[in-house]
């Protein structure tokens, strides 16, 4: 963090546009983390912002968008993988045992891409840069859930996924319950900021979304809501709670 983002600690919200949404027109989201984040928005309305629900018109399943993300990003994984190769780290054939199955299937499929996969994924990453764009045209900042569901129970073997299925409906388990990624594909500066906790002491996040370049006004706005709902004390659930 610079000095300039330090001063913006300080900065009002007054007056701001905020748009929320509680799924992106797109995920199913766990009720429970709906209201406790519906619930933080108060804190924005009580510093003077201006909060209204949006729609972003987004047509994309979410299984779809899912998968997107991970044609996008596991090029990235490859050229890794490639780089330690010819480094004279075989990763993929001296240690691929020791990659959990669901990167592996990833790895596999990214090798066999073509130009034309990753040109057709990025056409469809446009599209969500404009629904995302067109609603920062309007507001200062979107806000949402950061994760769709509550924190899962950790796999024994070493390999923890997400849910299978939240609210009945299935989604994908390695990325598809974070709210996340979507930002991602814009590449909008955005901070997950406490929202509260649901029953059972378990966190809730909030995703703040702002214009492109403009990190020190997430800052802000994080620091503001801060402001109005000090969450300190919520840390200490977490240095109450065994570790085993």
């Amino acid at each position: 963090m610079t000095t300039g983002h330090l001063r913006s600690l300080g900065r009002g919200i007054a007056g701001k546009r905020i748009a929320w949404t509680p799924d992106f027109g797109v995920y199913p989201v766990e009720p429970v983390i709906v209201e406790t984040c519906r619930d933080a928005l108060a804190a924005f309305r009580g510093a003077g912002a201006i909060v209204e629900e949006v729609d972003f018109g987004i047509e994309r399943h979410h299984l779809e968008l899912a998968e997107l993300w991970c044609k996008l990003i596991m090029p990235l994984t490859v050229g890794a993988l490639e780089t330690f190769k010819a480094a004279g780290v075989d990763l993929m054939g001296q240690h691929r045992d020791d990659f959990p199955p669901e990167l592996l299937a990833w790895i596999d499929r990214a090798y066999a891409m073509s130009v034309k996969d990753l040109l057709a994924a990025q056409a469809v990453r446009t599209e969500i840069y404009d629904a995302v764009r067109s609603v920062l045209d309007r507001y200062d900042f979107i806000v949402s859930p950061t994760l769709a569901a509550l924190p899962v129970t950790n796999g024994t073997d070493g390999n923890t996924l997400g849910p299978a299925s939240i609210n009945g409906e299935t989604v994908e388990r390695l990325i598809g319950w974070c709210m996340t990624y979507f930002i991602n594909f814009t590449g909008h500066p955005a901070a997950s900021i406490p929202a509260g906790l649901a029953p059972g002491n378990l966190p809730v996040g909030l995703q703040i979304v702002g214009q492109r370049y403009a990190d020190d006004a997430v800052f802000a706005a994080s620091a503001a809501l801060e402001r109005h709902r000090p969450w300190l004390d919520s840390y200490r659930v977490s240095e109450r709670r065994s570790l085993f």
